[in-house]
């Protein structure tokens, strides 16, 4: 599997594999005074479900998320699994 790569100005993660995209795509909002981001889509081309593509985006997006000292937010039902 591909390494994740994060596109800051589309506000998204992908990973290319065979040509095809991944992605968990997330907003950046003020919720008060904190920064706040929210992960709002995951897609997985249909071939390559089940494979862990969904799992490495959402756990690589978390963590750069907390690394810049966001509160996280998913309105996204998949990365919702991972921030409860």
């Amino acid at each position: 599997m591909a390494d994740v790569q994060h596109l800051p100005d589309e506000q998204r993660f992908v990973i290319v594999h065979e040509g095809r995209e991944a992605l968990l795509a997330y907003r950046l909002f003020n919720n008060g005074a904190k920064a706040a981001i929210d992960f709002n889509s995951t897609y997985v081309p249909p071939e390559f479900r089940g494979k862990g593509f969904a799992e490495k985006l959402v756990r690589t997006g978390i963590r750069w998320a907390k690394e810049q000292g966001y509160e996280l937010h998913a309105s996204c039902w998949y990365a919702a699994k991972f921030i409860r």
